[in-house]
């Protein structure tokens, strides 16, 4: 059976996310393990939500998965700062995860919009 989020790029570019993020928190320090944990969580949220909102049989039901992914963005945006705070990413680790986590949240606030237009 063919799953229909494999077609979004939004689907693609958030599993390069969760490639980039993890390659991140692997080096963090063990007493940071909380904050990767949390960082590997939110990106891994963007992507299932996603995933399980494209099987859901309305566009409402739809956006509702997007809004909880739209989330996880905010929410991992946040954890990069302090990462990056802690000096636990450097300048171009958090400018090149940032870019693609920006482009992510514009794909779905975009597919949020068009979803909330055609339910």
């Amino acid at each position: 059976m063919s799953q229909k989020f494999r077609e979004f790029k939004v689907y693609t570019d958030a599993k390069s996310l969760v490639v980039m993020v993890f390659r991140l928190t692997r080096k963090f320090p063990k007493e940071f393990y909380y904050l990767s944990d949390q960082m590997n969580r939110c990106c891994l949220s963007i992507v299932l939500n996603l995933a399980e909102g494209s099987a859901k049989k309305s566009n409402k039901d739809f956006n509702r998965y997007i809004q909880h992914a739209l989330g996880s963005t905010s929410e991992l945006s946040a954890a990069l700062e302090i990462a990056k705070d802690f000096n636990l990413v450097d300048d171009v680790e958090f400018k090149i995860t940032e870019d693609l986590l920006d482009e992510v949240t514009k794909q779905l606030g975009g597919f949020s919009k068009f979803l909330n237009k055609n339910s």
